[in-house]
C-alpha cells in the first residue's frame, strides 16, 4: 500500500510539472503553483525524483529563490495569488451554506495577509 501511494506521488509530480510546463509558454496557467504541487509530490514520492527536480533549470528558475530564502517575484505572487482565488471563487459562488462562504472570505483574507507580510518580493533576475 505505501509503495503505491509514492507512486501516486510520484505521478502527480510529473503531471504537475508537465502542465507547469506547458504554462511557461500559455500565461493562463499558473507554472510557479504548479512547480510547488510537483516539488511537493517529489518530496513525498522519491527522494531521487526530489534530487532530480532540484536539480533542473525549472526548479532554480521559478522555486529555488523562494524554497531557500520566502522570496518571489511580484509577477509570482500575482499569478499565485490569482489561480487560488479563482479555484476559492468557484467553490465560494457554487455553495449556498453562508458559513462556507464566510470561511472562504477569512481564507482568502489570510492568503493576502500572509503573501504581503510574510513571503518577500523581490525583483526578477534579468539575464542577457
Amino acid at each position: 500500500m505505501r509503495s503505491l501511494v509514492k507512486v501516486l506521488f510520484i505521478i502527480g509530480g510529473f503531471t504537475s510539472l508537465g502542465v507547469g510546463i506547458v504554462g511557461i509558454f500559455l500565461p493562463v496557467i499558473p507554472t510557479t503553483p504548479l512547480f510547488l504541487l510537483a516539488s511537493y509530490c517529489f518530496v513525498k514520492g522519491s527522494d531521487r525524483f526530489d534530487r532530480w527536480f532540484k536539480g533542473t533549470s525549472l526548479y532554480k528558475k521559478h522555486l529555488k529563490e523562494f524554497a531557500e530564502n520566502r522570496k518571489m517575484t511580484l509577477r509570482q505572487k500575482i499569478i499565485l495569488n490569482a489561480f487560488a482565488d479563482s479555484m476559492i471563487a468557484i467553490a465560494f459562488f457554487t455553495t449556498d451554506k453562508w458559513f462556507v462562504k464566510f470561511i472562504l472570505i477569512l481564507v482568502v483574507i489570510y492568503k493576502y495577509y500572509y503573501f504581503i507580510t510574510k513571503i518577500e518580493t523581490i525583483k526578477p533576475n534579468k539575464t542577457k
